[in-house]
């Protein structure tokens, strides 16, 4: 895994615990959620490709 596809897998491990940390401070936001999903796809996405 090259430096940048680690650095993304750190913030969007990083984005889960602000979004979970957020929805139990402040109730559950839909928009919190979508966003985080797409960084998610995102960093799967980048993974996927420098693994191939």
């Amino acid at each position: 895994m090259s430096g940048s596809t680690r650095t993304m897998t750190g913030l969007t491990v990083g984005g889960l615990v602000v979004a979970t940390a957020y929805s139990v401070a402040l109730g559950g936001d839909p928009w919190v959620w979508l966003t985080w999903v797409v960084v998610a796809l995102v960093t799967a996405a980048m993974v996927v490709t420098t693994r191939g």
